[in-house]
């Protein structure tokens, strides 16, 4: 079995009578394979450019701090905590777009401070300060 984009060799009735008329395999021909090395060139490209904007918001997020103020039992706990959606959408207002499964698991019920991993594309992490205040 091959992968996308991958050249194998198999036996020639086996591409004519089933590959080519499902359209899961195509000819390596010249044409074809040009294509697909200009296809993998424009992907490595895309894929650098995305990098290092990746990079770039990494450390933005790093240098973020976010404060919530809630409201708390006389015994200091949280009436709501504060979870991954909350930080998701305190981002989205200062034009940061992430989904929730990208923040660590997390669930505050206490004020105080933490740092909260955020997992980025190509492996990348970013850790950003959050403070708990109460009102």
């Amino acid at each position: 079995m091959g992968k996308v984009d991958e050249i194998k060799e198999v036996n020639e009735g086996y591409a004519h009578n089933f590959l080519f008329p499902k359209h899961l395999a195509v000819q390596a021909s010249e044409k074809n394979i040009r294509e697909l090395n200009e296809r993998k060139r424009k992907e490595a490209k895309n894929s650098e450019y995305e990098l290092r904007g990746l990079q770039e918001l990494a450390e933005h997020l790093n240098n973020i701090e976010i404060v919530f103020k809630e409201k708390a039992s006389e015994t200091g706990v949280l009436y709501a905590a504060v979870g991954q959606q909350r930080v998701v959408d305190e981002l989205s207002k200062r034009g940061i777009k992430l989904n929730k499964n990208q923040v660590e698991n997390l669930m505050i019920k206490k004020a105080g401070e933490c740092s909260v991993k955020i997992k980025l594309n190509h492996g990348l992490e970013a850790e950003l300060s959050l403070r708990v205040e109460i009102l």
